[in-house]
């Protein structure tokens, strides 16, 4: 650890699950992954109750001193020890308290999806812009080693332009046996594939595709879906969707998602000019990826080379790495994963929906959609 490391204070809005798996990355070693410029400090956790906030902290953060607990969202966001707060509510929650904790002076780390629509998080940037706050999209996976070694690999020329991506996450929830009050399952919490599974396909989209140098920050020229309901709620079962991007590439992106199927075996792959790199499944914390390349554009391949990551912890800590050195530095917006990538992901998803004609019920959604 270097002498005077960065130390972010975060206070945590949720208790559920992925709250869990942040706090307990939050609190490994940072030299355990070489990490000496910023760390971490839980110093506030918000849940329902104040039992249930010390029952979280004394299961995720046992050896933590001095970790207040409060019975409301509302006590996080006014606790004066609190530099950033990590959002892990249900997606449909996240715009209500994200926009609490940005008029209450708090940096802010929100889970995917970011809000119900695109239209919401447009106002929750444009308020962080005017109080000067910091704003990111927990979009973990993008910060991940792996991820980086792949995007400089992707982008270094020997592969040549994306042309086509294939990317699917999908899990079988048994969801004939969960409670309709499930987050798979409920309207009201934007249940279904696409909002929860989705990020992860279009991830490996926006970052094969958007970020190439040779798109030029180009965004998609077309998006068009298609979605297989359940009866249970009429929350989508499974989606699908294509993105293109023409103006400067000429690539697709093909991506699924369903929550009643186990995920394709082909996890990422993206297929360049001169060769292909497939990343192993899951897509959102892969161990690996191959890199194949060709003897000559659409020849053969003739070498591979796998890239193979392992390290402690989740994966979680690498976002809040991210979030520690923006606020140091006195950035509002990731370089990485920045607020415009975040309503690129968000119009999609709302496009996706108005093809697939899913509507959420009536005042979920905080701020109209444009139609």
């Amino acid at each position: 650890m270097a002498a005077n490391p960065y130390v972010l204070k975060w206070g945590i809005v949720s208790t559920g699950w992925i709250a869990q798996q942040f706090v307990k990355d939050l609190l490994e070693d940072p030299a355990s992954r070489n990490v000496t410029d910023v760390a971490h400090k839980i110093v506030a956790v918000g849940s329902r109750t104040v039992e249930s906030a010390q029952k979280f902290v004394t299961q995720y953060a046992p050896k933590e001193k001095d970790i207040k607990t409060y019975a409301s969202y509302t006590e996080v966001f006014a606790d004066p020890n609190v530099n950033a707060v990590y959002i892990g509510t249900p997606h449909t929650l996240h715009y209500e308290n994200a926009l609490e904790a940005l008029n209450a002076g708090k940096h802010v780390l929100c889970e995917k999806a970011t809000t119900s629509n695109a239209a919401e998080l447009k106002v929750l940037l444009a308020l962080a812009k005017e109080k000067k706050l910091f704003f990111m999209e927990a979009l973990w996976t993008r910060f991940h080693p792996l991820t980086l070694e792949l995007k400089r690999i992707a982008e270094e020329g020997t592969l040549g332009d994306p042309v086509v991506v294939h990317a699917d996450l999908s899990a079988d929830f048994d969801i004939e046996k969960l409670p309709l009050t499930h987050r798979m399952l409920d309207p009201k919490l934007g249940g279904g594939a696409l909002l929860d599974l989705g990020p992860y396909p279009l991830f490996w989209a926006m970052l094969s595709l958007y970020e190439h140098p040779s798109n030029k920050n180009a965004r998609p020229t077309s998006i068009t879906g298609s979605m297989v309901t359940t009866p249970i709620t009429g929350v989508d079962a499974s989606t699908s969707f294509t993105v293109n991007f023409t103006e400067h590439l000429r690539a697709q992106a093909v991506l699924s998602c369903s929550m009643t199927v186990p995920t394709a075996p082909f996890g990422a792959t993206i297929r360049y000019k001169n060769g292909n790199i497939i990343v192993k499944p899951p897509i959102f914390r892969s161990p690996s990826f191959t890199v194949q390349y060709y003897d000559k554009p659409g020849g053969e391949v003739v070498r591979e080379e796998t890239k193979t990551f392992k390290y402690v912890g989740g994966g979680w800590h690498f976002e809040a790495d991210e979030v520690a050195r923006c606020l140091r530095d006195g950035k509002l917006e990731s370089d990485s994963w920045g607020h415009e990538k975040s309503i690129i992901v968000m119009e999609i998803f709302d496009e996706v929906r108005r093809q697939g004609k899913y509507i959420l019920p009536e005042g979920v959604e905080k701020v109209d959609r444009v139609q």
